[in-house]
């Protein structure tokens, strides 16, 4: 078939057309001042900084070792020093808990509470030895144990193997909003555990042992 002038000038107006209409419109400029576009999808996670290994120890014994019986009921109850290290920067508090993990209480998911300590500054790298036995310090530290606001020593039995007494500590990017008083030992624990939910940013461990002379 022989084509025109005319015809290919009319094809050559239909491609151009159709062309135009399957092509993509551009995005309408921004309007000054709005914000920029995110550079990746809004909720995405954000991935935390891994929980650290603290250092934690103290004079009195080693770790894993027998404690003396000045910091045991059958002594003073005096309560040992402790000091700790290797802190994470966003570090906002620390808790402390000191517990009997050979004398399961309750259900048997729980233990003897022989000391928690919740709001140490962030700025603390010690507790010194025989803390004065009250419900609030100064520094704004709070502590219980399973009979009152103060260290409770061990006190294993002189029958059957000693018991392991251990000591943890926990950094925290936030100050806990757990009362010193108004609850009972156990509810104080609980909530204080409740509370570091999703705020542990470190975690060291000291282990004492001890069985009634």
């Amino acid at each position: 078939m022989r084509l025109t002038h005319c015809t290919v000038l009319a094809l050559a107006l239909a491609t151009t057309s159709l062309s135009a209409t399957q092509r993509p419109a551009a995005a309408p400029p921004s309007a000054p001042g709005a914000p920029a576009a995110p550079s990746q999808p809004v909720g995405q996670f954000q991935r935390r900084p891994p929980m650290v290994t603290l250092t934690f120890s103290t004079t009195a014994w080693p770790d894993g070792g027998v404690m003396p019986a000045t910091h045991s009921q059958a002594g003073r109850d005096v309560s040992p020093p402790l000091t700790w290290g290797n802190v994470p920067d966003d570090t906002a508090s620390f808790v402390i808990i000191a517990h009997d993990i050979d004398a399961p209480v309750g259900n048997g998911t729980d233990d003897v509470l022989h000391w928690m300590l919740w709001n140490i500054p962030k700025a603390s790298r010690a507790l010194p030895a025989d803390l004065d036995r009250i419900s609030q310090l100064p520094d704004g530290t709070r502590q219980i144990s399973g009979t009152g606001p103060y260290y409770r020593g061990p006190a294993a039995p002189a029958t059957g193997a000693p018991h392991h007494y251990v000591f943890d500590i926990y950094a925290l990017d936030v100050v806990l909003n757990v009362p010193a008083v108004g609850q009972s030992p156990a509810e104080t624990r609980a909530a204080v555990m409740a509370a570091m939910a999703g705020h542990v940013r470190g975690k060291g461990a000291l282990v004492g042992l001890y069985r009634h002379p």
